[in-house]
């Protein structure tokens, strides 16, 4: 016969505790269970740390959590054999509600040992009442000669409290669930449950005698007793099915706060959110959240893994949290470890990271824009794949590695090329490089294929180009300017530099019958077949071995107005528009300009009043310009059209003449 030890109400602030409690406390219902698991995993933790004192002289035993559930009563029950509790100690920390124990308790045992407490969630106990019509707890204190007691409520203030009939210390928790809960009594959703919020607990997770938590924390081991297939295999467990890690990251501070973690730098999909955090956060590993936008610098959101500390406050609202100076600490230790990081895999592997940049770099950049501190730490190791195919003119790091006897080292060069053979450098290395041939000035572009053929014109020359052409460039090459204010960057198809103009075939004699030169004639002839008159029409002679490698005509786009409309379309969040006022630059010194000089002149007059050779010469006008704005993708829909068409009737006229 059980003795009714007391009976009365919950100590609470306001009538109305448990409708909220149920409704609003966390909003998902499922949280419960990592909640009780929590204050399961905290008691034994508990009572590791008194069984270094004098408090307690009897066994701890293999600590445990064990998980039962009954169909029939439609009870789950989550049991430990931690340190359990007195009557008294019920009535203090479970009929108070929202009292935490955890402070009070860390406060007596300080210094004991490293064993954390959770003991952050709030009204983590209250939480059962989201699921259950009936919560019980059934518990024997640690304490010598101390009475089990069963404490009951129904979900109203009232509860009972009772003398128990168990013999084994620790605590069990017995739901019972509502109806529309019943998915809580499913082994497979424990199990699910298990692996979200507590896989990764200290303490064995048990149901049907089955361990259901993999309980190894990966991040709290030191960085000397973990391979690199150890670190793979957890990457391969966090995030099944993707593509292997480019490097990671282990995090391991205690001062000025507690935070572990291992941090890894995915290779990035075209379709990648990176506003979306994807690290996991835990405390004292315990699963808290999937995101961690608030605590993570928003650079590196992309990057995958864990990071765990029992310092981020998780009570708090986001905007909150966002002020936190320890959050903002921590965001700042995080940006520092892993720009030393990415340091020291450029200075003992540059290889390794020239080939990974396509992912590394977008990282890198972003950390550039919106981080100062980062950005000290960074730009030196920022790089750019470049037309250049000689050695760069600092040379790469060296690495050391052990020979086979293991009692010699010998010096390994670094390579400057990617899996494809594409060659990297620096901005200072470009620039160092280049200084004899056009000081501070940087050509860059922007699509390799579109602008393939200014590439080519630059290269012929001894140009060196650099390839700025991820989705962020636009965005660093104005911070690249910024940065170095002394430097101008040209984009290959903004200007024709003057290395690349052949000054002597300028020298043109002028026709008497006209008195103009055959660039004038070439020029006025353009103007009239194409007839747009924000198109300015510029001829000059290009350089080149073979006139006929260099195209007859190019569009260029001054930078100015290229990037004033291409802002423009950013704020009004709209597709850049082809700008309508640019320039194409007509080869003289290319046959087919030469060609089509001559075919202009053609004396024979038709009815009309014109003569069959100037109307083809006027086709192929259009047709030579169609074919500038084509490397630029000058194209709307009308365009591409009339270039087709048009493409037609030269063919025709030309083969009639054949």
């Amino acid at each position: 016969m059980t003795t009714v030890l007391e009976q009365g109400t919950i100590s609470i602030h306001t009538e109305n505790i448990f409708p909220i409690i149920k409704k609003s406390l966390y909003s998902d219902h499922e949280i419960f269970f990592r909640e009780l698991v929590s204050n399961a995993v905290d008691a034994i933790a508990k009572l590791k740390m008194v069984s270094h004192t004098d408090d307690f002289s009897g066994e701890v035993g293999e600590p445990e959590i064990v998980i039962t559930v009954d169909k029939e009563k439609k009870t789950l029950s989550i049991s430990d054999n931690g340190i359990g509790m007195t009557a008294d100690e019920i009535k203090k920390y479970i009929n108070q509600v929202a009292f935490s124990s955890a402070e009070e308790f860390l406060e007596k045992y300080k210094g004991t040992t490293e064993e954390g407490i959770i003991g952050h969630f709030g009204l983590g106990f209250y939480s059962s009442f989201m699921v259950a019509k009936q919560v019980e707890i059934d518990t024997l204190s640690y304490r010598n000669g101390a009475q089990a007691v069963h404490w009951t409520c129904d979900g109203s203030p009232a509860f009972k409290l009772e003398d128990s009939e168990r013999t084994t210390r620790g605590t069990t928790i017995i739901l019972t669930l509502m109806d529309e809960e019943e998915e809580y009594l499913e082994p497979t959703r424990i199990k699910q449950l298990v692996k979200t919020y507590c896989d990764f607990m200290p303490v064995s997770i048990k149901l049907d005698e089955e361990q259901i938590n993999k309980q190894d924390a990966l991040w709290r081991k030191s960085p000397r007793d973990l391979t690199d297939e150890d670190y793979l295999e957890f990457y391969r467990y966090l995030y099944p099915f993707q593509e292997e890690p480019l490097l990671w990251i282990h995090l391991k501070t205690d001062y000025p706060f507690l935070l572990n973690g291992i941090l890894y730098f995915p290779k990035l999909k075209p379709d990648v959110d990176v506003t979306k955090g994807q690290i996991k956060l835990f405390c004292n590993q315990v699963f808290v959240s999937e995101h961690c936008e608030e605590i993570i610098p928003k650079f590196l959101l992309p990057m995958r893994g864990v990071i765990d500390s029992p310092d981020i406050p998780l009570n708090v609202s986001r905007s909150a949290l966002q002020m936190d100076r320890t959050v903002r600490r921590i965001a700042d230790f995080v940006a520092k470890k892993v720009g030393d990081r990415l340091k020291e895999q450029y200075r003992d592997s540059r290889e390794d990271y020239i080939k990974s940049w396509k992912d590394l770099g977008t990282f890198v950049k972003f950390g550039c824009l919106n981080d100062d501190k980062f950005k000290g730490q960074v730009e030196e190791i920022v790089i750019y794949r470049t037309t250049w195919e000689g050695e760069t003119t600092e040379s790469s790091p060296e690495v050391q590695v052990q020979a086979e006897e293991g009692d010699a080292w010998q010096e390994v060069q670094s390579s400057n090329k990617d899996a494809q053979g594409h060659t990297y450098t620096t901005l200072k290395e470009y620039l160092e490089r280049n200084k004899e041939r056009h000081e501070n000035r940087v050509f860059y572009c922007t699509d390799e294929v579109n602008q393939g053929t200014y590439i080519q014109l630059h290269q012929n020359q001894g140009l060196e180009v650099l390839y700025m052409d991820s989705f962020i460039d636009p965005h660093f090459i104005s911070f690249l300017e910024r940065e170095h204010s002394d430097v101008k960057f040209s984009r290959v198809d903004a200007e024709i530099d003057e290395q690349l103009l052949d000054k002597e075939n300028d020298k043109e004699i002028v026709d008497p019958k006209t008195n103009t030169t055959a660039s004038e004639q070439i020029k006025e002839l353009f103007e009239k077949a194409l007839n747009k008159p924000k198109l300015q029409i510029r001829t000059e002679s290009l350089k080149g071995n073979n006139d006929e490698q260099n195209p007859p005509a190019m569009v260029l786009l001054p930078e100015f107005m290229r990037r004033l409309q291409e802002m423009n379309a950013m704020f009004q969040q709209e597709t850049a528009k082809f700008p309508e006022e640019h320039i194409l630059l007509v080869n003289t010194a290319h046959p087919l300009i030469q060609d089509l000089l001559r075919l202009s002149q053609g004396t024979i007059i038709s009815g009309e009043g014109t003569s069959p050779s100037a109307d083809l010469a006027n086709l192929i006008c259009n047709q030579v310009y169609d074919l500038a704005l084509m490397a630029q993708k000058g194209f709307d829909a009308g365009g591409m059209k009339s270039f087709v068409d048009r493409s037609t009737q030269v063919l025709t006229r030309l083969t009639a003449k054949a």
